[in-house]
């Protein structure tokens, strides 16, 4: 399988990922630039996380005007694979390919710090491998992770089982204070209708590597292996 990893002004995870994908899970992995008007033939897109045009307007506000965009979103309307991650979530909540939006963190600071979160479908590319309720760490570093929709678009992830990861404390429980950012309903990342798109604020490019100390992350890259060649 082959990962394209797209690349903005200001991303900053997109050499975390290309390790990962290429040299930890042993994938064909090239880099994109946001000025290229093709993609690499891939599998699955990553868009990292960073702060692409150095969040002037809005986190991903500009980054969705990029000519490789066009070529994302109809490579995602194909039925294509694509991982936003952190500051590629809001990417693709500005283009339209995921609901909702981020806004600013609750208490209004930047937060980076390790973070459980509960798996809550496994019925995804991206969760195939990991069993339900899991719970797993993963570090957040954001600013505008405050996820938020309205009640019709809530009611519609529900009813289609569109979230994959809610926000939790170690045991499990949803509440305040496992919840790092005031996101509504603890939501942490998402999935499209189609369940071939992704947008999660954790970063599962930095809980892959053991000697780092947690490898939960990785299981999500290992849903995408085994699902793309199953």
């Amino acid at each position: 399988m082959k990962y394209n990893i797209i690349i903005f002004p200001g991303s900053n995870c997109d050499y975390d990922a290309h390790y990962v994908t290429k040299h930890l899970m042993g994938e064909e992995t090239e880099y994109v630039w946001h000025k290229d008007t093709s993609l690499k033939d891939p599998d699955c897109v990553i868009i990292p996380g960073g702060f692409s045009y150095g969040d002037y307007l809005r986190a991903g506000a500009i980054a969705k005007f990029s000519p490789i965009m066009k070529e994302v979103v109809a490579f995602a309307n194909n039925g294509g694979l694509v991982i936003g991650i952190c500051n590629g979530f809001q990417v693709l909540t500005e283009t339209g390919l995921l609901p909702g939006a981020l806004m600013l963190n609750k208490s209004l600071l930047f937060i980076c710090k390790h973070q459980y979160v509960k798996v809550i479908n496994v019925k995804t590319p991206f969760t195939v491998k990991i069993k339900q309720n899991a719970i797993l760490d993963i570090p957040i570093a954001h600013n505008e992770g405050n996820y938020f929709i309205d009640d019709d678009g809530l009611k519609s992830l529900q009813d289609n089982d569109q979230i994959v990861f809610q926000y939790c404390d170690k045991d499990g429980f949803f509440n305040d204070e496992s919840n790092p950012n005031g996101s509504l309903m603890n939501i942490a990342g998402i999935v499209n209708k189609n369940r071939n798109v992704l947008g999660m604020m954790p970063h599962p490019e930095r809980s892959s590597d053991p000697i780092i100390g947690v490898t939960d992350g990785r299981q999500i890259f290992l849903s995408i292996k085994k699902f793309l060649k199953k």
